[in-house]
């Protein structure tokens, strides 16, 4: 998921081809006694920020939307909020005996918010939709594995359906792969692939504005740039139900004016916290058992885009990385909420390999000086973000310490908000670097990978494209046994690293706060409210 932010990691179980897996969990906040007499009727309000694209599950891959559209829809498998172990959530059975043709049986009986049944259809048209190239979904390349994608995927299709989805019966449906795809039965639980009601395909473009899920809470209303509002679906099967009544995402465009209203318990829940209250372990003595911790799975880091005039040069990107002093900037800027980043993949990751980025991502201002030398850049260095949500107080340190070890300038360029700002690299119009934050959508070594550094991913902001790695990639993809898929995304890793397209800065150990009003809350792996885990305390 394209993220705001970066992320620590957890101990991670990626699942087999076959699932069976059942339960769900969290860790949480410090008072997370579980006793006590809850409100069911109750109100609660989360931080959020405005969503970049339209509210449709495969045109969003950022916090924005998510926090919104993740309790709206609910996939065939869910995620264990600490671990991110996969469980089955709407799927009765997910089984293969190949890793390539994959049987999915859908729980009978699920209701969309406007009260027509969940079938199988609706999953293989919602996949058929986002997959197809006119329709210019964010998430589109998620569907590759699948027969026909490549068909599909074109601007102008000469085909509607993927040839490797077929309706069996109303609550069964079966999917054949390009190859065999050890991640499948695991990647299936991301937003992309949530089912769509029949209304959806009526008129997309007013679904979008106010969408229909089958989740635990259901759409009442947005105010762009002010909030959104989604309430509880009553009728709700699944075993992530929400112990409250009301949402209410309330759009923020500072970070701090929201921890004060954290602090002051107009705000229930924060995912993350601000440079102020960070200095100096001040949010520890601000929220002392109102506390939230977290394992998160992901990862910070600064994309160079290849068509900057300049940047398209491997001895200035060494020199760049290791000019950033990493551990000074995360103790003294971050405060050690967050670690410094040694590769491309999340500590907890099953694959996960200590200083896969080597010498490059360690301070060394004398060699970064050397090789800025020799690539012959002029002019000066710029990183580009939106500033608020403390995204600029770490890249202004970042620009700094580039500044003091190459004697070169360079300048913090604030976007007015994160939608502006992904826009701005969706466009490819960054005139330098560009803060590229990733967050696990699944937990897997693939989905570091895929989306951001093969040439074709949704999320490759340095429009990276070495065939090489592409090649490694497909090849892990087709790959039924997990370990040696394991081992062949490592090596397009090894490539990457030797390539530097993006520069690993850090990842964040997962802090936040609730109100006095909140019996419990967690966050989950991907740095969202885990909404199932939050009771308010009864008046």
């Amino acid at each position: 998921m394209r993220a705001s932010r970066g992320f620590w990691g957890a101990t991670a179980v990626v699942a087999t081809a076959a699932l069976l897996l059942t339960a769900c969990g969290g860790g949480g906040s410090k008072d997370d006694k579980g006793s006590g007499a809850a409100d069911a009727n109750a109100a609660v309000s989360v931080y959020g920020t405005e969503p970049e694209n339209s509210l449709i599950p495969a045109n969003t891959n950022e916090l924005g939307g998510s926090k919104a559209l993740k309790p709206v829809f609910s996939a065939l498998v869910g995620y264990k909020s600490d671990t991110a172990e996969p469980y089955n959530l709407m799927a009765e059975s997910i089984t293969t005996t190949d890793s390539k043709v994959f049987d999915i049986k859908i729980k009978k009986g699920w209701k969309f918010h406007d009260g027509t049944e969940v079938k199988a259809k609706n999953f293989v048209d919602a996949w058929n939709y986002s997959a197809n190239g006119k329709n210019g979904m964010q998430n589109a390349s998620f569907f590759e594995q699948i027969q026909g994608y490549d068909e599909i995927s074109a601007k102008e299709p000469a085909v509607k359906e993927m040839s490797g989805l077929k309706v069996v019966n109303d609550y069964e449906f079966q999917v054949t792969l390009k190859g065999p795809f050890s991640v499948f039965a695991t990647k299936i639980g991301y937003l992309a692939f949530a089912p769509l009601p029949d209304k959806f395909f009526a008129d997309p473009e007013a679904f979008a504005k106010a969408p229909i899920g089958n989740g635990p809470l259901k759409f009442v209303s947005r105010t762009p740039n002010q909030n959104m509002k989604l309430t509880r679906f009553d009728e709700y099967q699944g075993e992530d139900k929400v112990k409250f009544k009301d949402l209410e995402v309330r759009i923020y465009t500072s970070q701090e004016t929201a921890y004060q209203d954290l602090l002051s318990n107009r705000l229930d829940f924060m995912e993350a916290l601000p440079p102020s209250a960070k200095a100096g372990g001040k949010y520890k003595a601000d929220l002392g058992q109102r506390l939230v911790e977290g394992n998160l799975l992901g990862i910070s880091a600064l994309a160079l885009p290849y068509y900057v005039p300049g940047y398209n040069n491997l001895d200035l990107r060494k020199a760049i990385s290791l000019a950033i002093d990493r551990e000074q900037i995360v103790k003294t800027v971050m405060n050690d909420t967050y670690a410094p980043a040694d590769g491309y993949v999340s500590r907890g990751i099953e694959g996960y390999r200590p200083g896969v980025c080597g010498e490059f991502c360690k301070f060394d201002p004398a060699k970064a000086k050397e090789l800025f030398a020799k690539s012959g850049f002029t002019g000066k260095l710029t990183i580009a973000s939106n500033a608020d949500g403390g995204r600029k107080e770490p890249l202004v340190a970042a620009c700094n310490s580039i500044k003091n070890a190459l004697g070169v300038e360079c300048d913090f360029v604030p976007a007015t908000d994160f939608g502006q700002w992904r826009s701005i690299v969706n466009n490819r119009q960054l005139t330098g670097m560009g803060r590229s934050d990733w967050s696990a959508d699944y937990p897997s070594i693939e989905n570091y990978l895929n989306p951001r550094y093969k040439s074709t991913g949704s999320s490759n902001d340095s429009t990276y494209n070495n065939p090489a790695v592409d090649a490694l990639l497909t090849q892990a993809d087709q790959t039924a046994d997990k370990a040696a898929a394991i081992k062949l995304y490592q090596q397009a890793e090894d490539l990457i690293a030797k390539d530097l397209p993006q520069i690993p800065v850090w990842e964040e150990k997962g802090v936040g706060g609730k109100s006095n009003r909140l019996k419990t809350a967690k966050l989950d792996f991907g740095r969202l409210a885990d909404y199932s885990s939050i009771e308010v305390a009864a008046k």
